[in-house]
């Protein structure tokens, strides 16, 4: 048998997962790009692993991330038969996505307050 060592998420990782849940992401790719900001890379397996997201969610997270353009995927032949590995990394700086979900959420408030505003004014 054959044996690996995965990072798993710890109680900051919890928490920087939760803050971007709250900023709008979903609780999978949260998770995965909280566990690829603390390592070089990651095949699909050692972020279920790290996570706790079973394959389906971790393919759905990382199909999102590299929509996004946050993420790389590249292929990686395994040793004998089967299917390449697929290993994942970060493609930007974890504190470039998180100005981006800055400037995202100072737009969603600035285009609310004008909603309110707007609200306002029909109200009269």
């Amino acid at each position: 048998m054959k044996t690996i060592d995965v990072r798993l998420l710890d109680e900051k990782d919890e928490e920087i997962a939760d803050a971007l849940v709250f900023l709008g992401m979903s609780r999978h790719a949260a998770r995965t790009i909280t566990y690829l900001q603390n390592v070089d890379g990651a095949t699909s397996s050692e972020l279920e692993s790290g996570t706790g997201l079973r394959q389906p969610e971790v393919s759905i997270a990382a199909k999102d991330l590299e929509e996004r353009g946050w993420i790389n995927r590249r292929e990686e032949k395994k040793p004998g038969k089967g299917r390449p590995h697929k290993i994942y990394s970060l493609k930007i700086k974890f504190d470039d996505i998180i100005a981006l979900l800055e400037e995202q959420q100072k737009i969603g408030f600035e285009e609310a307050q004008l909603k309110i505003g707007r609200l306002k004014e029909l109200k009269q």
